[in-house]
């Protein structure tokens, strides 16, 4: 027990300490004049920039935890509208060789385009407001998510499928009991996937057309070269995604308690 408990701390003592003296070696090379301030504002300056944020916002009003709530509901609504379209038409293409050979083209096609390629096609058919954003998120993780699942079900392995019909399990039960499980890895792993491209897209979509979610706070900071707040809000999606990400692999250790620890949390 004593053991496990050092084990687990010098995870987290070895990171966090290369982090402070990562820390401290940037603010000793901005005091020395070795970075420029404007350019590489030190980690003094961030904290003071975040309480900025947090207590009075920019624009005034404009906190970065209003800002982080409204990327964070965005990006999950796209990202829960892809999982719900993409995995029963996943599951369904997948599982019939002749509906997946006649949709490989599109597929492959959809996926290859750039998903802010869209945006100005989006601002014309939605509007400015949460629907365009919504759309290109939920876009992004679709097809990434729908190509991730088909491909769980063409690589269930075939042993386990003759394993099953030799126990004379009907072929109606055989997807539940045989297909599904064997497909969730995979499909969780596509979800992560996914859920990593809609924080791509929604720091693009979020910089044209609205004035809220951090993408916005990173251009409005562009506007006024508060590099200093630039840097608070790319910090604050990369949380947000850390969250998340972290979120999901609880939830596959749930969903799958067969497999290893190790496999949940990777990724």
């Amino acid at each position: 027990m004593d053991r496990l408990i050092g084990t687990r701390l010098a995870r987290f003592l070895i990171p966090a300490v290369f982090l402070a003296l990562m820390l401290a070696l940037w603010e000793f090379a901005v005091a020395a004049g070795w970075l420029r301030r404007l350019l590489f504002p030190p980690p003094s300056r961030l904290i003071g920039s975040a309480i900025e944020l947090a207590s009075v916002g920019v624009p005034v009003g404009n906190t970065l935890l209003y800002n982080a709530s409204v990327t964070l509901a965005r990006i999950l609504a796209g990202f829960i509208g892809a999982l719900v379209l993409a995995i029963p038409l996943g599951l369904l293409i997948g599982s019939r060789p002749l509906l997946d050979r006649a949709t490989q083209p599109i597929v492959g096609f959809c996926r290859s385009v750039a998903t802010l390629s869209l945006l100005p096609l989006a601002l014309v058919w939605f509007g400015i407001g949460e629907t365009s954003k919504i759309f290109l998120i939920g876009y992004g993780c679709f097809w990434v998510m729908l190509s991730n699942v088909i491909a769980a079900v063409r690589l269930v392995d075939p042993v386990l499928l003759n394993a099953a019909r030799t126990m004379d399990i009907p072929e109606h039960r055989l997807f539940m009991r045989v297909v599904l499980p064997a497909t969730l890895p995979r499909i969780a792993a596509g979800a992560r996937i996914a859920l990593g491209v809609g924080f791509m897209v929604i720091v693009g979509a979020e910089m044209i057309g609205t004035v809220t979610g951090l993408g916005a706070l990173i251009m409005e900071a562009r506007t006024f070269y508060r590099t200093d707040i630039t840097m608070i809000g790319m910090l604050a999606i990369g949380i947000l995604g850390l969250v998340l990400t972290s979120a999901l692999a609880r939830l596959e250790t749930r969903l799958m308690p067969w497999l290893p620890r190790g496999n949940a949390e990777a990724g």
